[in-house]
């Protein structure tokens, strides 16, 4: 599962906020059936949803155009890995890292499907990587301070952060120049984290079926492939989250802990799944024990 293919990329000029639009995050993209693109984009009450991505792409929502090299996170929208949920947990997001002086980068991330990819499974992994590539190669121009660049998720966004977390070492891209394809830290709101009995079954088939192997079951596990290399990780649940059960979030807290890895989980009495920024049924604004959470980790200044 190391296959390599060639990257290359078409400088940018970006803007102070948002480029607007998707760039594409390949001229050429690898593990790639050429149909026709499909992707269509949904506002339902103001929630914006992509469907059938097929051509990956991405934002880049930059604090302002100076010299100052900024920590960055990447963005990892989430949605069962059949859709993305391209506003409240992607640029709704992106615009809060930038008011706390994050530079932030959504990933619209591929959906898998065998019509469009030689193999579906690593699809959504080899673009978080590229993406991980790409702020790393373009650190100087694009702002960023590549010891400071991190993943977050949201859901099965948040399954393919923990998967570029603890999967690093496997180079599903071609990386020639040797960047380090582990994420500085990372991010997990209301992660899909096993495939195992407590995960998400939908994310789960998306990704690896509808012929479940065991043995992929075990390596998309994420769980599983902590080590003492993961990076240090911030997680949100809600403890009667019946969509993605709240397992997920505490036994990777726990495997975290076992490792020595640095960890914080902060978990709603209530909240259900999906909330994005802000959790209705609580007075706590999650966004703000993030932020201490960076500060304290020296991510951010105080």
């Amino acid at each position: 599962m190391k296959p390599l293919f060639i990257i290359s990329f078409i400088c940018l000029c970006m803007t102070t906020r948002s480029l607007g639009q998707y760039q594409n995050l390949y001229s050429e993209i690898p593990n790639f059936i050429q149909t026709e693109n499909q992707e269509a984009v949904t506002n339902t009450d103001g929630i914006l949803r992509i469907e059938k991505v097929s051509i990956p792409g991405y934002q880049y929502f930059r604090v302002a155009q100076d010299n100052q090299k900024r920590p960055c996170v990447i963005i990892c929208p989430g949605g069962g890995y059949r859709i993305l949920a391209a506003s409240h947990e992607g640029t709704e997001v992106a615009k809060f890292f930038n008011s706390i002086g994050v530079n932030a980068i959504v990933l619209k991330y591929r959906i898998p499907d065998s019509q469009k990819q030689i193999n579906k499974s690593i699809a959504p992994i080899q673009d978080a990587q590229t993406a991980i590539y790409l702020a790393r190669k373009n650190a100087s121009a694009w702002g960023i301070d590549e010891h400071k660049i991190g993943i977050m998720g949201f859901s099965a966004g948040g399954h393919l952060a923990s998967t570029a977390a603890t999967h690093f070492k496997e180079k599903y891209i071609s990386n020639t120049e040797g960047f380090s394809l582990r994420p500085d830290f990372q991010i997990l709101i209301y992660p899909v984290i096993t495939f195992n009995s407590f995960g998400h079954m939908g994310s789960r088939n998306n990704l690896i079926g509808p012929v479940i192997k065991e043995d992929e079951v075990h390596y998309f596990s994420n769980e599983e492939q902590v080590s003492s290399e993961t990076p240090p990780a911030f997680l949100i649940h809600a403890k009667d989250d019946t969509t993605v059960p709240v397992a997920n979030s505490t036994e990777y807290y726990q495997q975290l802990l076992a490792h020595q890895v640095a960890a914080e989980i902060y978990l709603f009495e209530k909240g259900g799944h999906g909330f994005g920024m802000k959790n209705k049924t609580s007075d706590i604004y999650w966004p703000s024990l993030l932020q201490k959470w960076m500060q304290s980790n020296h991510i951010i200044s105080p």
